[in-house]
């Protein structure tokens, strides 16, 4: 699968909404996981302004990845972000889109503390 670093050194980033389990299977709660780590995965809304256009992006991030409080408006810092392009087959056509995954979030809240050892 493609995988394409995304640069955020111009861009300001904010919690939209805080950290929630990633569920991987709606009818069951099945919470995701990372393949890597084993890790529960959360999800992190977040605001993205850069050049003049502001976007609500829906970030994936391994729980240890996750630091600081992060409550709505928190100015936070995206480790390896990365944007995934996918697509799948449905009965009736065809859906596609944009997924992101993150490393870390962390806040840069004063006094915030640094992400957890994984």
């Amino acid at each position: 699968m493609r995988q394409i670093p995304v640069d955020t050194s111009a861009a300001v980033v904010m919690v939209a909404k805080p950290p929630q389990p990633k569920v991987k299977d709606r009818r069951t709660g099945e919470i995701a996981t990372d393949i890597e780590s084993g890790a529960s995965l959360m999800t992190v809304e977040v605001m993205f302004s850069a050049n003049d256009e502001v976007e609500i992006l829906s970030v994936a991030v391994p729980e240890p990845g996750i630091s600081g409080e992060l409550t709505m408006g928190t100015p936070v810092a995206l480790t390896g972000l990365i944007a995934r392009p996918w697509e799948n087959d449905f009965g009736n056509g065809k859906r596609h889109g944009i997924s992101f995954r993150a490393v870390a979030v962390t806040s840069l809240a004063a006094g915030a503390s640094k992400p957890k050892a994984a």
